[in-house]
């Protein structure tokens, strides 16, 4: 079963930085196709955030605030985070997937625990 574990969640204030990382391990695959991140807010629907494959994918929430980057000899996907905005407030998963890639939760099929990242204003 592939293994998704994420870091680097916390509390900062608003205009602030954050950088999560998500390491992947025990996966049956050649490579994962598809690396990417969602984000869950109390009472909302879970919504992509960014993504990495062959192209790579962006919210538009997120446009030139976020970066996606992979390290592929360390199977491990980042998300710098800057300009940090109360509205980033969430749970944020990492996900991954063989085959699919975008910002749809049913393009994954493997996904992280969550780690919490907390905006203030």
């Amino acid at each position: 079963q592939v293994q998704l574990v994420e870091s680097g969640g916390g509390s900062v204030q608003a205009g602030g930085s954050l950088r999560l990382s998500c390491a992947a391990s025990r996966f049956p695959y050649a490579r994962l196709y598809c690396m990417g991140w969602f984000r869950q807010a109390p009472g909302k629907e879970r919504e992509g955030v960014a993504a990495i494959g062959d192209s790579t994918y962006y919210a538009d929430s997120v446009k030139g605030r976020f970066t996606i980057s992979q390290d592929n000899a360390k199977n491990t996907v980042y998300l710098q985070m800057n300009s940090l905005k109360p509205e980033d407030t969430a749970t944020y998963y990492c996900a991954a997937d063989p085959n699919f890639c975008g910002l749809r939760t049913t393009h994954f099929s493997h996904w992280g625990q969550g780690t919490q990242v907390t905006v203030s204003s």
